[in-house]
């Protein structure tokens, strides 16, 4: 039975997208490091959210700027904005990171406004 399984994951993984083995890599790690889902987040709720950067923007806001933050984790996307910032060391696109605040579901958007991060070993690429 333990075969049939291995040569089940080989199919799929020859037969699946780059994108869709990106993504069951990222919810593994979700779930290795106790993160919630992006997808399964509800407004106001506090979170631990873990995944890979994929945008980083400045955006003014009120006159003053904000750096704005894509992270993914294979189940959905949330926006990280810190006020006042126009960088962060350490946090550039492919970045893996697991951050904790509270998320606000505006607008079809997910946002968390200056959570706290850690900055995590990204996989070497194979």
């Amino acid at each position: 039975m333990a075969k049939e399984n291995m040569l089940q994951r080989a199919l799929r993984r020859m037969t699946s997208s780059t994108a869709e083995l990106e993504s069951e890599d990222l919810q593994r790690s979700v779930r290795e490091e106790g993160s919630v889902p992006i997808q399964n987040c509800e407004d106001r709720q506090r979170v631990q959210l873990t995944g890979t950067v994929s945008t980083v923007t400045i955006n003014p806001r009120a006159g003053h700027p904000a750096l704005e933050v894509e992270l993914r984790d294979g189940s959905g996307a949330v926006t990280l904005v810190w006020l006042g910032r126009r960088q962060i060391p350490g946090i550039d696109c492919g970045r893996a990171l697991k951050v904790w605040g509270r998320i606000s579901c505006h607008e079809g958007r997910r946002l968390v406004y200056n959570p706290r991060y850690e900055l995590m070993q990204t996989p070497a690429a194979s």
